[in-house]
């Protein structure tokens, strides 16, 4: 959420009332003027977007999304995780996790009356980064004590995100960045970098067995090709000690015959 607000006197007001742009939340109808933020929020709010929506389990997040749990009160979260469709207009509900940034000029009121308007209207966690003073976050849950988290710490929202988040990766793009590698990593078959770079090794050896292969016997029939693709790495190793003694396809077609 931005920054500063003002409330205005006039009202109470619906939420239909209000409209996409228009520089309002609602609380209980009244009109909350919402003021652009300054850098560090912008920055921090940008690097937490993105550490967040890359999770794999994550199909819909966005920025300043407003939600309607009722006509007396719209919200606009900073990040909402969840409950985003891609669809004009108000969002119905609450986000099972949304985040606010509280930097300097924060209305310390209003943002806990938020937070109370989004836990009740079925948000499951409520994460506030403060910017301010000692960087941490403040957790929020229904029904529960809120608790304090600090770089070096990890944030976890099960049934929401599958992966722990790094405090840091909220607000600082450095970490930002190596939480979504892991997470868009992830969300092609990898669990961390460590396992692309093992398959490139993998893939590398194979080229060359099947290049030595290829100047032992000759071209390699397509389907005993694909059979030594189905080695792991041990048959692999043994194929590349095994083809110093071929002489012929057939050398290679019988060793698969016992191996594969």
């Amino acid at each position: 959420m931005l920054n500063k607000r003002q409330y205005h006197t006039g009202g109470p007001f619906r939420a239909d009332q209000l409209h996409s742009g228009d520089p309002y939340e609602l609380d209980d109808g009244h009109p909350i003027e919402c003021l652009p933020s300054g850098g560090r929020h912008a920055k921090a709010n940008l690097s937490g977007g993105l550490a967040l929506e890359t999770d794999p389990d994550v199909t819909a997040a966005g920025f300043d999304t407003g939600f309607t749990p009722d006509e007396k009160n719209l919200r606009a979260p900073d990040i909402a995780v969840g409950n985003v469709p891609d669809e004009p207009g108000w969002v119905s509900g609450a986000p099972p996790l949304a985040v606010e940034y509280a930097d300097v000029g924060q209305d310390e009121p209003d943002l806990q009356a938020k937070i109370r308007t989004l836990l009740e209207a079925g948000t499951r966690y409520v994460w506030v980064v403060r910017l301010t003073g000692v960087r941490r976050v403040e957790v929020y849950e229904p029904h529960a004590s809120p608790s304090l988290a600090y770089p070096g710490q990890e944030l976890e929202a099960p049934g929401i995100l599958a992966n722990p988040v790094p405090v840091e990766a909220l607000y600082d793009p450095d970490a930002a960045h190596e939480t979504a590698l892991r997470n868009l990593l992830q969300r092609r078959g990898y669990p961390d970098l460590d396992a692309v770079r093992e398959e490139g090794r993998e893939e590398g050896k194979l080229a060359i067995v099947l290049h030595l292969l290829r100047r032992a016997v000759g071209p390699i029939p397509e389907n005993d090709s694909q059979r030594i693709r189905q080695l792991d790495r041990d048959g692999l190793a043994a194929l590349a000690e095994a083809l110093l003694d071929f002489h012929a396809t057939s050398d290679l077609a019988a060793w698969l015959k016992r191996h594969v």
